[in-house]
């Protein structure tokens, strides 16, 4: 498994330098990468249908607890099939799609890594290693939506999908450090074990509070699902892919993943059938309203994802079968749907659904394949949808009985929208007169139409042929939500029932609302008056005014000049040290303890004085540099005196080295120092004095703590032992502050490669305008 999660990352780096090779003949090799990875998977199938969990463990950073755990099971299995499946269909697609343009390596660098990232999400086993890799696909998300870089609109859309995840992901790391804490173990599968000691803990309503928002966020729901259609800004293969089967499912599976741990709890159950309700049936509505195919879409898949919320909510064995059901026939009819868009709109460079006509005559096959996934949306029989549709009713119908009604008649209500959005977005472009205009139109390459063809024909084999995925695997994933046997077993026919009639009026409502409701721009611009009430509103005016608040403090603790970043530090410590020798208590000095003062001392005191004259009065900025050199020097010869002539040699050479630098660089400044305002001298002169004062007090407290040397005791007795050093100084620097220079090293990496793309940057004329 760590292969599969490595493979896309190490080729997406290694398109960087051969990019170029990729954008010819050769670029037929990248769909074979997620073919490889899909057929690994599918031979995984065999034993996972018998109930075996597949484990890996490869050690990271085990001294953190930080390990590279994977784990397969039915879950992540379906997961896993999803994200190399749908992904081979949408690299084949993309390879055509983006022929010829500039960057074109780098999408696909960024496709692979993303890929990757997805992987690793539903693989890890670890919780620290699953945020990495959840993070990851923040920022590789990021990148796809922002790929048409030059477009405005992409850039704010990807900005403001990296702000809503990215604030998401640091919520979610504190849930799952909080839940690593509380269990003492980073093991997903370990946690089930720890569920009593969870759902027990006086902490619990906080670690499901954190785990929400970042799951939240990820799959869009109410209030952060803004982002999501406007996302939409991003090429169409990665609306596609990440915004239909995989990335907004993130947080599903999150959801998913931690309800045998953290489920079945009034929190948990309520919280998530109020958001999850709530947001399918918003977006539902929504969906009904607007002109753009893929706002249409993007807001539908608002929806499903709500309903999948929704029914991880409710919890009961109906509910998880449906959710378990219900992910893969959504990712199969809406990837479908997308592609097929992205067919629409780059043959006839529009996707306003009220432009758009008679398409069926000229593109067939892509018609064929949209309406095969705009009946299996609606739950037409015979579909995989209508089963999908079936089982999320005969949930609803079984929940408590007070709450059956409400339930199931929310869920009618959003389906109904469901069925007519897949109509408008897979039918109506197809039909009707075509416009002269698109009467050219020819039939793209057929790796534009074949990966959503195979797509919707897999969403009718499955609808008639239901127990390929439910004795595969479907019932293995619903075992893997619920934590105990589901006994899932699929079936095209249950008999004329409610639930039957529920999904026949729901088709029927849903053809009629198809049929009367006609989008528009009027409609669509009546929706968005209301929009200073919305969530969007209110969330980037926060983030507006956090803006404001930001560059006031940048304004004033970050201006750039050194002389500020010196007296806020040093003040901050002042108060800081002082505000602890106030609550320490009174200074008791035994000055018949103290060694009397020597010649030397006195006169090396007398120079250090002296010079310090000098730095604060010259103007001369050779004078002062060369002052500030007998100052260190001075101290040098303290250290000598009181028996460190290691530090006084370090000294010596710093000091050394720095004047000869002043030095050089000063023939490039002007001459003379402009001193600054009386007020500012004075100012600077009782900071100084304080903080040399704070210092001496400290230094007199120190001298009667008692002497303890257990810190001493470690270092002298491991630093041979673990480190393989005898000068414990050098151990300390370079074997236990390891991770801090390891920080140190990157810090300096990362500097270089700024300054180096600064010194290679070639501006055109009107950019250094």
């Amino acid at each position: 498994m760590l292969f599969t999660v490595l493979t896309g990352l190490i080729i997406s780096c290694l398109l960087i330098p051969f990019g170029n090779i990729i954008k010819t003949k050769w670029s037929i090799l990248l769909p074979l990468i997620p073919v490889i990875l899909f057929l690994y998977y599918l031979l995984q199938i065999p034993a996972i249908t018998l109930g075996t969990n597949v484990l890996q463990h490869v050690s990271w950073v085990p001294s953190l607890g930080v390990n590279l755990d994977f784990k397969l099971d039915g879950l992540s299995l379906l997961f896993a099939l999803l994200i190399t499946g749908i992904g081979t269909g949408i690299f084949f697609y993309a390879r055509t799609y983006l022929r010829g343009h500039p960057y074109f390596d780098r999408f696909f660098a960024y496709l692979l890594l993303f890929m990757s990232a997805m992987l690793g999400v539903v693989l890890s086993n670890n919780i620290l290693s699953l945020f990495v890799f959840w993070e990851l696909t923040s920022i590789s998300s990021f990148f796809l939506i922002g790929f048409n870089n030059d477009n405005k609109d992409s850039r704010n859309s990807a900005i403001t999908a990296l702000s809503i995840t990215g604030l998401g992901g640091f919520f979610l790391l504190a849930g799952l450090i909080l839940m690593g804490n509380i269990t003492g173990t980073y093991i997903i599968s370990d946690l089930v074990t720890q569920r009593e000691i969870l759902i027990n803990h006086q902490m619990y309503p906080v670690v499901i509070g954190l785990m929400f928002i970042g799951a939240f966020t990820k799959s869009a729901q109410f209030p952060f699902h803004f982002w999501l259609p406007g996302a939409m800004k991003a090429p169409t293969p990665v609306s596609a892919y990440l915004h239909s089967a995989t990335m907004v499912k993130a947080g599903i599976y999150l959801l998913a993943r931690f309800t045998p741990a953290l489920g079945n709890t009034e929190y948990w159950n309520t919280t998530l059938m109020i958001v999850g309700g709530f947001t399918m049936l918003m977006a539902a509505i929504h969906a009904l309203f607007r002109t753009d195919l893929k706002a249409i879409l993007a807001y539908s898949t608002i929806a499903a994802l709500g309903m999948l919320t929704f029914l991880l909510g409710m919890g009961t064995k109906e509910a998880i079968i449906a959710a378990s059901v219900f992910i893969l026939v959504h990712a199969l009819y809406k990837a479908t749907l997308f592609m097929v868009t992205g067919v629409i709109d780059h043959e006839t460079h529009t996707r306003d659904i009220t432009k758009l006509s008679g398409l069926g005559k000229v593109l067939k096959p892509v018609f064929i394949a949209a309406l095969l996934a705009a009946l299996s949306s609606a739950g037409l029989p015979s579909t995989f949808g209508f089963i999908g549709k079936d089982l999320i009713y005969e949930a609803t119908l079984h929940y408590q009985q007070n709450w059956q009604i409400w339930l199931t008649a929310i869920a009618v209500a959003t389906n109904i929208g469901l069925v007519a959005a897949g109509f408008i977005v897979g039918i109506k472009p197809f039909v009707g007169p075509l416009p002269e205009e698109y009467s050219k139109i020819q039939l793209p390459p057929f790796s534009m139409w074949i990966p959503p063809l195979i797509l919707a024909i897999l969403s009718i084999v499955f609808g008639i042929f239901p127990s390929i995925t439910g004795d595969y695997f479907s019932h293995q994933v619903a075992n893997a939500i619920a934590g105990v046997e589901t006994n899932l077993h699929l079936k095209i026919w249950h008999g004329f029932n409610t639930v039957l009639i529920l999904s026949l009026s729901t088709l029927a409502v849903g053809t009629l609302v198809y049929l009367f409701n006609k989008p528009s721009s009027i409609k669509l611009a009546k929706i968005e008056s209301a929009n200073k009430i919305s969530a969007q509103y209110v969330i980037t005016g926060i983030g507006k005014q956090f803006a404001v608040f930001a560059k006031w403090y940048t304004d004033i603790f970050h201006n750039g000049y050194l002389r500020s970043y010196h007296f806020k530090i040093i003040l901050a410590a002042e108060l800081l040290l002082g505000y602890k020798l106030w609550i320490s208590g009174p200074i008791y000095i035994n000055f018949e303890d103290l060694t009397p003062l020597s010649w030397y001392e006195v006169g090396i005191v007398a120079i250090l004085l002296g010079a310090l004259y000098i730095i604060v009065t010259t103007k001369s900025r050779l004078t002062s540099v060369v002052s500030t050199s007998v100052i260190g020097y001075a101290i040098c010869l303290l250290f000598v005196f009181y028996s460190a002539p290691d530090l006084a040699m370090t000294q010596f050479t710093i000091d050394t080295l720095t004047t000869v630098l002043f030095v050089l660089v000063l023939y490039k400044l002007p001459p003379f120092i402009n001193l600054t305002t009386r007020w500012v001298l004075v100012r600077d002169a009782i900071l100084a004095l304080g903080f040399g004062a704070i210092l001496a007090l400290i230094a007199l407290r120190i001298l009667y703590e008692p002497n303890t040397t257990e810190i001493a005791d470690f270092y002298g007795e491991n630093a041979y032992l673990l480190a393989k050093g005898k000068n414990v100084v050098n151990v300390i620097l370079v074997d236990f502050r390891g991770i801090d220079t390891m920080f140190e090293t990157v810090v300096l990496a990362i500097s270089a490669l700024g300054v180096y793309s600064l010194i290679r940057l070639r501006l055109k004329s009107s950019e250094k305008e």
